[in-house]
């Protein structure tokens, strides 16, 4: 489980801010996806490795026209 490490932070200006982008942009798809995912779980409490399935009664079928 990861944990979160307060000393990799630092208090910083609206332009250090801004170079946030270019960061997570040097990463390739796979990592910002792998980070978004960890994000979810810790927003929703859900475990990385066992994420909740779809509930898929809240979804209906229509027929195409």
């Amino acid at each position: 489980m990861f944990q979160l490490d307060r000393t990799a932070f630092k208090h910083q200006s609206l332009d250090d801010a801004c170079n946030n982008r270019t960061y997570w942009l040097a990463k390739s798809c796979e990592e910002r996806l792998q980070a978004a995912a960890y994000l979810n779980s810790v927003a929703y409490n859900f475990s990385p490795a066992n994420p909740p399935r779809l509930d898929r009664t809240y979804f209906e079928k229509r027929a195409r026209r």
